[in-house]
């Protein structure tokens, strides 16, 4: 049997991994600014990570959720200590377009309207509702093309507001940083007024922090910036370090209604060890202040390189957008200088390592960087 080729690869095999750094089964060994697209987010094998699904994996891999699971309470109090939310609710599932799904569901059991307003180049998954909202033709198939989104300018409050002046808005969805969008972000006055608009409107406001959430930002949420407090906020890609899993973080406002949703793997037991060992590792070792840190001195040191177009984003989640297409610079980066990086469309190069980038290591990208460009 052949696989479904959905994805163009590069020929490298990667077999090992340790912190931001790969080795191909050729020993090759490579810098990883890309974390598997935001997914490594507390580096390749941690020793405390590997100690705790091995353990766990040895006592008890799955049960179903229809018994109690202390692992998923302690998920989710580690989860709200550090994010600031202790006083919101956890719903875990798989991936973050199921959390996307999810969380529309939520907001229009809540209020019982339809319509959802989405932003230009939004990316929130590919499944029914999740691909619905994303701003991207593409990939919407017929049968997801129902009429239920409107996309709008981001950063433009007055078309916002225009919207939900029609009263039949369900819910607003909106990136932390718009990540398959080029490194797009929100403003923080923007975010201030649409937060206000759709408390005033009881509109529900769902912030997407799949890619830019877990400490990538340089805090914990990227939308913390802005200082507001979202209904919904969903979470997936480093919540599991390549472990599969995903939440949903929910407010006080909403009442847990049984069968409105559920899931079969989860929140399992492996998956909420692999979450219980990254919040651990991001308190212990302070990751999200690294990101910001670390992040704050790659921005700098690109600022530098007259070829780059423009630079935009937070913490460790950059984009270096270029005037002309990237991808044979980053073909460049991988098999001339053994970089591994990401990129948004066709003129963007995203940067998404793990958060315990070192300042060396960056520096060491930086002097990559530089003798490709020369």
């Amino acid at each position: 049997m052949k696989l479904f080729d959905v994805y163009p690869l590069f020929d490298i095999n990667i077999v090992k991994g340790k912190g931001c750094h790969v080795w191909d089964d050729k020993g090759t060994e490579y810098l990883d600014l890309y974390g598997g697209h935001a997914v490594i987010s507390i580096g390749h094998a941690h020793p405390h990570y590997v100690k705790m699904i091995n353990s766990q994996v040895a006592q008890l891999g799955f049960y179903s959720n229809s018994v109690i699971n202390k692992l998923q309470q302690q998920v989710a109090d580690r989860l709200g200590e550090l994010s600031g939310y202790d006083d919101y609710q956890l719903f875990l599932i798989n991936s973050g377009a199921e959390a996307n799904e999810n969380a529309l569901k939520l907001a229009s059991f809540y209020n019982g309207r339809r319509r959802v307003l989405s932003f230009n180049k939004a990316f929130h998954g590919r499944t029914s509702l999740a691909v619905e909202v994303t701003h991207n033709p593409k990939i919407i198939a017929p049968i997801n093309n129902n009429g239920h989104v409107t996309y709008l300018p981001l950063n433009d409050i007055e078309a916002v507001r225009a919207e939900l002046a029609k009263g039949d808005v369900c819910a607003v969805i909106i990136e932390g940083i718009q990540g398959v969008g080029g490194i797009q972000v929100p403003e923080a006055d923007f975010l201030k007024e649409l937060s206000k608009a759709c408390e005033e409107t009881d509109t529900i406001l769902v912030l997407d922090e799949i890619q830019s959430g877990y400490g990538r930002s340089g805090k914990f949420f990227a939308h913390q910036y802005a200082g507001i407090r979202p209904d919904l906020i969903t979470v997936a890609k480093g919540i599991g370090n390549g472990f599969p899993m995903a939440g949903v973080l929910i407010s006080p406002k909403f009442r847990p209604v049984y069968g409105q949703l559920g899931t079969t793997f989860g929140g399992n037991h492996l998956a909420c060890a692999a979450a219980i060992a990254v919040l651990d590792v991001m308190k212990n070792e302070g990751l999200v202040e690294n990101a910001a840190r670390v992040g704050a001195h790659l921005l700098k040191e690109l600022k530098q390189f007259s070829q780059i177009k423009e630079i935009r984003g937070e913490g460790l989640m950059i984009g270096m957008e270029f005037a002309e297409p990237v991808k044979e610079l980053r073909q460049r980066l991988l098999f001339e200088q053994h970089v591994f990086t990401g990129v948004s469309g066709t003129h963007v190069i995203r940067l998404l390592p793990p958060l315990c980038l070192t300042m060396a290591e960056a520096d060491e990208f930086i002097k990559r960087f530089r003798s490709v460009l020369s």
